[in-house]
């Protein structure tokens, strides 16, 4: 999950503070931001608390952008771990063996995460999706490709995937409802979910991380390999590279805002407009981390998150199956319950977000890193 980014012997430490900044969000900064709505009286805190939950379907907020900026970002790295194999003679088939390896483990990892408890008596309960999985069948399709093919015809493949599934969606009609029919209830990705997909959904009718989305996010790590590979250019210069990483972000958010116009941006159905929009921003991201950490070497506050970043596998799962929240309010709890009870929510989850931090801190001061 975390790898050693280097060129040269200069790493880009860039890399692992935006995968730290996203797992965050994930692990316990959400919990923090949402706790906020309504505490301060403050209007603009609110807007920020309300960028924390998912549209119940149709709609953007930030929260949407964490899961596709760490696909993206896991094909960052890929290009870098592929030169160290590739410098090492390791085959082809080699790296193809790992890859599939490591797909298979985050599967298994995915579905122990998404079943928990895990339903050993009760297969048809078992929900096969997950976000584990998501990325490593992302990442092994996105090994392969970029040792078979150049960036090219790389950017060609997202760009017959979008626009089949676009034309999917809309031209394959769903029965009872016919085609291009985008509601919760009448969409094809749901459709065929219901139809092909064993276990069960997450919503019943609908699964986000079922079997047809599973091919437009695969372009988010597709993509990101592409964003690796600009970092990676040896001829070119740092402010050259920022440009690129710049100027092909802003591309991603025109041609999503433009796809926008009839196929909306929205999460749930993984829509290509949405896939453009946050590779857009994720190379945007990307590009801001680059510029602040490794060209004007602001590096100091950045290591809050390269302890997360190092660790991000690590993270996703200890916080699934450790309730930090409890945790905090048991050593903090006499701290701050003076506030009244509408802050210990907000206290809480600021506490379990210390203790998820000094707990990825340790692991970083022992050079414990688990990696897939």
């Amino acid at each position: 999950m975390t790898t050693s980014l280097s060129v040269g012997s200069k790493r880009l430490v860039s890399i692992d503070a935006l995968r730290g900044f996203d797992m965050l969000m994930i692990c316990g900064a959400d919990a923090f931001f949402r706790s906020l709505e309504g505490k301060t009286g403050l209007g603009w805190v609110d807007a920020i608390a309300l960028q924390f939950e998912h549209p119940e379907w149709v709609g953007f907020a930030f929260y949407d952008f964490i899961f596709p900026l760490f696909l993206f970002i896991s094909g960052v790295s890929i290009p870098f771990s592929l030169t160290k194999a590739l410098e090492t003679h390791a085959p082809k088939n080699e790296i193809y063996r790992k890859a599939f390896v490591r797909m298979l483990i985050l599967i298994g990892l995915g579905m122990l995460d998404k079943n928990a408890p895990f339903p050993f008596f009760d297969w048809e309960q078992i929900r096969l999706g997950s976000v584990l999985g998501r990325i490593g069948i992302a990442g092994f399709i996105t090994v392969v490709l970029v040792l078979n093919f150049d960036s090219i015809k790389r950017l060609l493949i997202v760009a017959v995937i979008l626009l089949l599934y676009y034309a999917a969606v809309f031209l394959v009609p769903v029965p009872g409802f016919g085609a291009g029919d985008l509601s919760f209830e009448g969409n094809l990705v749901g459709w065929f979910d219901r139809t092909f997909l064993p276990g069960r959904l997450l919503q019943g009718q609908f699964d986000e991380l079922g079997i047809l989305t599973t091919f437009p996010a695969i372009c988010l790590t597709i993509l990101g390999a592409h964003a690796g590979e600009i970092l990676k250019k040896v001829a070119a210069s740092e402010n050259e590279k920022l440009k690129e990483l710049v100027v092909t972000g802003l591309i991603c958010i025109g041609i999503a805002l433009i796809w926008n116009l009839h196929f909306p941006i929205f999460k749930r159905m993984w829509t290509s407009s949405f896939i453009m929009l946050t590779s857009g921003l994720a190379f945007l991201s990307m590009g801001l981390f680059y510029l602040i950490i490794d060209i004007l070497k602001f590096q100091r506050w950045a290591f809050f998150f390269v302890v997360v970043g190092m660790n991000s596998l690590t993270i996703y799962m200890i916080y699934r199956f450790v309730n930090f929240r409890y945790t905090s309010r048991l050593l903090f709890e006499g701290l701050y319950k003076p506030l009244g009870e509408n802050w210990i929510p907000v206290m809480e989850s600021l506490g379990a977000l210390g203790l998820v931090w000094l707990f990825l801190y340790f692991l970083y001061r022992k050079k414990i890193f688990f990696k897939v």
